[in-house]
């Protein structure tokens, strides 16, 4: 009962005596939830009319309803033969993502029955170093939300020559936020997966810092190539897999499986391909957990880990199992099953009030009543209206000179272009070689073949520097579209035909500190002010959803073939198999960098 305590007020030794006395019915509960039915994910069966004694903001006992006598001061909550069960436990995140603070992510977070997180901020880490971790780690102490970080392993993604990054945490800054804060639990998706394959000494030195205290290992691979290798340098999950092979190789491998589900129209949602290792190979889900990793704002409240666990119902997996996967195995794989996880005696009182479909209808974190039929109470309303303040070095990363060129020179002799074309739904990308004809306009290459202009700028140092790109199969046809967000050194990624709209969307994001911004003839359509580390808003979950919301819908509006969470992924330069950087086109795995012409 170490690992959180801020439910826990009086001395441990004098809350495990009074937890003793509530369960062994000598003294009452501070609130007793009666008449349910209970979801026991330590055996994977519904009890029938039982009630939970709660005390301290821990589970008590669980007894048969009617048993135990209310006190005074005993809050008394009929559940009406609802399914109790524990709060939902993500083991994969990245709350930058939604673009928001963490406080702000718990509304969404509570709303959904999810009452713990394990947070990934390489996103931050990437632009403010150490000191961004920090920031998001106190945000999250002063949340109402259990917060645990995977302490960013891969920052930057690649070298300096290939991409220029906002942070650098070396092995020895990893070791001082392990050593530094509780909540630093394991160490971040080890995405450079390439060069730890090939033995890389800072790669392998990083997972060394987490090995040598004791703590897990993330992961992020692709390629079935790789997994032998991978499993040996010590990683123990992934929630990168994508079809029943790999999933199956990677848990005879000794990984533990996140399957990871989301938006049916995006390619986070690669939850039908992995779960049939259960359905069809049988496999037990022992090691299987679910997971969210990448929300946006709209997303969270639609796409939340409840609905994981409804979608792998649907995918022919038990309810109580299913739901086990969302909370007790992944508590089980952060060895926090003492705490969380299951609605065992002593255990945190994370409670979810479920209908027979398994819809949050209530949620309670550590005993105290955060959402109520499926709306936030005033307490919560209270705890959001409070959230902590960034400093304002926060809202000082978006630095670009006005010096700088968004597009190419026209080639003036015919040339063979390196392309990167999208195929949706998938994130990978492909390498296409494409000649340009002598003569012809921009305007007529696009339309040729079917391109745009895609470029990078950094924004870290403001030294003017731009990779330029031709992007393929985008179907962008007039405007820009520009977002700070741009994976995973968080440049901004810009794309558009017309350098006028493209430079609005780039001084648009100048203005504003970051964001997303959806430019056309002149005009800003759509736009969603970052302003933290310019990947974040400071605004409440409800006003960024509605931001977002509207994005969305202007995106959509244009037609553009991937998400712009996808978009935002064309500069991730560890993601096969071409991408582009501030310092121009990287060939993945190769990991070299091209011109963007050759001469034919």
């Amino acid at each position: 009962m170490n690992r959180i305590t801020r439910f826990s007020v009086p001395p441990l030794h004098q809350v495990t005596r009074d937890l003793t006395d509530v369960a062994a019915l000598r003294t009452p509960a501070d609130l007793i939830i009666h008449s349910a039915r209970i979801l026991s994910t330590y055996s994977e069966r519904i009890l029938e009319n039982k009630e939970i004694l709660i005390k301290h903001g821990r589970i008590a006992a669980v007894l048969p309803s009617g048993t135990a006598k209310p006190g005074e001061k005993t809050i008394l909550y009929d559940a009406q033969n609802g399914i109790l069960a524990p709060g939902l436990v993500d083991p994969h995140i990245h709350v930058e993502s939604s673009m928001m603070t963490v406080c702000a992510y718990a509304e969404a977070a509570l709303l959904n029955g999810n009452t713990t997180i394990f947070c990934d901020s390489h996103e931050i880490a990437n632009v403010a170093d150490r000191a961004g971790v920090e920031w998001m780690l106190e945000d999250a102490r002063n949340a109402p939300l259990s917060v645990f970080l995977t302490v960013p392993s891969t920052v930057p993604s690649t070298s300096p020559e290939l991409e220029t990054a906002g942070g650098d945490l070396t092995p020895q800054k990893i070791g001082e936020i392990f050593d530094a804060w509780d909540e630093a639990v394991a160490l971040g998706e080890k995405m450079d997966y390439v060069p730890v394959t090939l033995s890389d000494p800072r790669s392998h030195a990083i997972i060394a810092e987490a090995l040598k205290r004791g703590l897990p290992v993330s992961g992020h691979c692709y390629g079935r190539e790789f997994v032998a290798a991978y499993a040996a340098a010590g990683v123990s999950d992934t929630h990168e897999a994508i079809d029943r092979e790999i999933a199956e190789d990677f848990i005879e491998a000794g990984l533990w499986l996140f399957m990871r589900a989301g938006n049916p129209t995006t390619p986070w949602h690669s939850l039908p391909g992995i779960i049939q290792v259960a359905t069809e190979l049988g496999i037990s889900t022992k090691r299987i957990c679910l997971c969210t990793d990448d929300r946006d704002a709209d997303d969270l409240f639609l796409f939340g880990l409840d609905w994981c666990v409804r979608e792998a119902v649907k995918m022919g997996i038990n309810p109580t199992t299913a739901w086990s996967m969302g909370s007790l195995h992944p508590a089980t794989r952060f060895h926090m099953d003492q705490e969380i996880g299951g609605l065992g005696h002593s255990r945190r009182a994370d409670i979810v009030l479920l209908n027979d479909q398994l819809e949050v209808q209530n949620t309670w974190y550590g005993g105290q009543l955060m959402v109520e039929n499926r709306k936030i109470t005033p307490l919560l309303e209270e705890q959001l209206e409070n959230r902590w303040q960034y400093p304002q070095q926060a809202y000082q990363t978006v630095k670009i000179t006005h010096d700088y060129s968004l597009t190419p020179p026209l080639p003036e002799k015919t040339v063979i272009a390196n392309v990167i074309r999208v195929a949706p739904p998938g994130i990978t990308t492909f390498h296409e070689k494409i000649t340009l004809t002598a003569s012809k306009s921009w305007k007529e290459h696009f339309e040729q073949h079917d391109l745009c202009f895609l470029s990078v700028v950094e924004r870290h140092q403001g030294s003017g520097r731009v990779g330029h790109g031709l992007l393929k199969g985008f179907n962008l046809r007039s405007g820009a579209v520009a977002s700070s967000v741009g994976h995973d050194a968080h440049n901004i990624i810009v794309a558009g035909v017309d350098e006028k709209d493209m430079r609005l969307a780039v001084e648009t994001i100048r203005q504003n500190n970051g964001g997303l911004v959806i430019v056309d003839k002149g005009n800003v359509e759509a736009l969603v002010a970052l302003p933290i580390a310019g990947l974040i808003s400071d605004k409440r979950a409800s006003q960024v959803r509605v931001e977002s919301e509207h994005f969305n819908a202007t995106w959509n509006k244009h037609g553009f073939t991937i998400p712009y969470m996808g978009y935002n992924l064309l500069s991730l330069s560890v993601i096969p198999e071409l991408r582009l950087t501030d310092r121009g086109l990287v060939a993945v795995p190769a990991m070299e960098v091209l011109p963007l012409f050759e001469t034919k």
